[in-house]
Parts: C-alpha cells; structure tokens; sequence
C-alpha cells in the first residue's frame, strides 16, 4: 500500500495518482469505475487532467467506524489496478 495516508480525523484512506496524460487518467477511472461497480463498493474521487485523490472511508457496517484490513485490502486492489493500466 505504498503512498497511501491514513487520517485519523475523519478515519480514511487517501492516495492520489498522478498521470502522464489526460488518456491513462481517464483509462484509470474508466477501469476503476468497473472494479467498484463489480464489488459494490465507492470511494471518494476527485480528479483532474493528469491526476485521481482516491479516499476510502470505513465499511458502512463498521461499528467503530475506523479504518479496517478490509478497507486496507481494497486499497491495496485499487493498486494493484493502477499497475495493470500502467503496462
């Protein structure tokens, strides 16, 4: 889970990726759009040209409300998409 920042206040994950070009962001959106609709799950984007901030916050069913291995893992999937769309 490289570049990934976990906050305290509000709990969440947050990364932001950079791209060489508006096309491989919008490739990188496009490929993560399907992934979150695939396992029902949404973080927070916010983008520009050459650029995606991706926030994950808990699980809706996490009583504490704090950052889980489940949110850990979908970040680390989120990742693992960025690589697949950089080859």
């Amino acid at each position: 889970m490289e570049g990934w920042r976990q906050k305290k206040r509000p709990e969440s994950l947050e990364k932001r990726f950079e791209f060489k070009s508006y096309e491989k962001n919008r490739d990188f959106l496009d490929a993560l759009g399907d992934f979150c609709e695939k396992v029902n799950r949404f973080p927070d984007i916010s983008f520009g040209k050459t650029y995606a901030n991706i926030t994950i916050r808990p699980l809706e069913n996490n009583e504490k409300e704090e950052i889980s291995k489940d949110d850990h893992d979908f970040a680390s999937k989120i990742d693992f998409l960025n690589k697949q769309q950089e080859n």
